[in-house]
């Protein structure tokens, strides 16, 4: 993956509009980690964070969680650097076995739900005995989506958006924000 320069992150950056502040963002990752409490207190499952998206969410979320749970990490990518989405990409599948197991993807945000519909499909094809997804944002752009996630912590509009673990053209991730790129007239 290449990466930019620092002056064009910042040149983003600064034409960027703030969608969500840091204090909205923990609220619903705050409200996230209580729907996953309740369903998931009574069960000792395998979480699986989609890596690259995901670090900043699971990161935050796991602490979060007051249930034991096995952790490890999937990597599969349609985007690259790209802005919009391709053929899914198999980078790393789980290590730890999911047979048998109730298993939770995190991923940092549900848009067409292709790579969302593609994981569970693996994770089930492996013999999970239950597959609960999570996501960080759900894009709202009046399409169906092939899957739902089971928790959500907050909706984004039909934009391009950036911070919290997504990323534009490679940079950003590490906000603590929501943005949009600006749209163009």
């Amino acid at each position: 993956m290449k990466s930019i320069s620092a002056q064009r992150a910042y040149e983003i950056l600064r034409q960027a509009e703030l969608l969500k502040t840091a204090g909205e963002v923990q609220t619903a990752l705050r409200k996230v980690a209580s729907q996953i409490n309740a369903a998931l207190s009574h069960e000792h499952p395998l979480v699986l964070s989609v890596m690259g998206g995901a670090v900043v969410f699971s990161g935050q979320l796991l602490p979060l969680l007051d249930f034991p749970l096995d952790f490890d990490y999937v990597h599969v990518s349609r985007y690259g650097d790209a802005r919009t989405g391709s053929r899914m990409h198999w980078k790393v599948e789980p290590h730890e076995s999911v047979k048998n197991r109730v298993v939770l993807l995190l991923d940092d945000i549900l848009d067409e739900g292709h790579t969302l519909a593609a994981l569970q499909e693996r994770v089930r094809a492996l013999g999970a005995r239950h597959c609960y997804s999570a996501v960080f944002a759900d894009k709202i752009h009046g399409r169906n989506k092939p899957v739902y996630a089971d928790f959500v912590g907050m909706e984004l509009p039909n934009r391009f958006v950036f911070g919290f673990g997504m990323d534009i053209e490679g940079a950003w991730r590490n906000l603590p924000a929501i943005y949009a790129v600006k749209d163009q007239d």
